[in-house]
């Protein structure tokens, strides 16, 4: 009974210190108030490549520099993802990271649930606005502590650019917090 006791209490206080690690990671809110994405996505549109022109600095992402994500379809109805960074500069380390999402039912494709930790934990990625023509994305989630502004080039325009920082001010994100991603120049 008391090994029992024992086991249970190390156990529990475990749980509860990585719990603690887990929030410690987490940013600032940059929107207490996130919206409910605006548009319904055809996510046929959606996959392909996309480059990070900027983010809410993440303990994942801590000093990657070319962040691109690559949506793909899979076979068994899922959506691949595959991210990648040059670690500390673009002359970094090569990073990837390979993870699935699905579809949250009832969302128009705007919402998925992304796990790069096997079927135990999904993380919540909505696409809060995009393009018409999806040359542009905003990706935040419900807490406001993640936003990832992303592009269909490494370098946007200048007016496309500004685009996208208006449409996520007028989301409600502070963009002072923003970290703008470094890209390699367009050859």
């Amino acid at each position: 009974m008391i090994k029992r006791s024992v086991s249970f209490i190390a156990i529990t206080a475990a749980a509860l210190a990585l719990g603690a690690c887990a929030t410690l990671q987490r940013g600032p809110v940059g929107n207490a108030a996130v919206p409910e994405p605006v548009r319904s996505v055809d996510l046929n549109a959606y996959l392909g490549r996309w480059y990070e022109i900027g983010r809410y600095e993440a303990g994942f992402q801590r000093g990657c520099e070319a962040s691109t994500a690559t949506y793909t379809l899979r076979d068994d109805g899922l959506i691949g993802v595959v991210n990648t960074c040059l670690q500390g500069g673009l002359d970094g380390e090569f990073r990837s990271v390979e993870g699935k999402a699905r579809v949250v039912e009832g969302s128009g494709g705007a919402k998925l649930e992304v796990s790069f930790f096997g079927p135990f934990y999904f993380g919540n990625y909505w696409i809060l606005d995009h393009a018409e023509d999806y040359s542009w994305s905003i990706v935040g989630e419900g807490s406001g502590r993640y936003l990832w502004l992303l592009s269909r080039t490494p370098q946007p325009s200048d007016p496309v650019r500004e685009q996208i920082m208006s449409r996520a001010r007028e989301l409600g994100y502070d963009l002072s917090i923003l970290r703008p991603t470094i890209q390699p120049s367009e050859n």
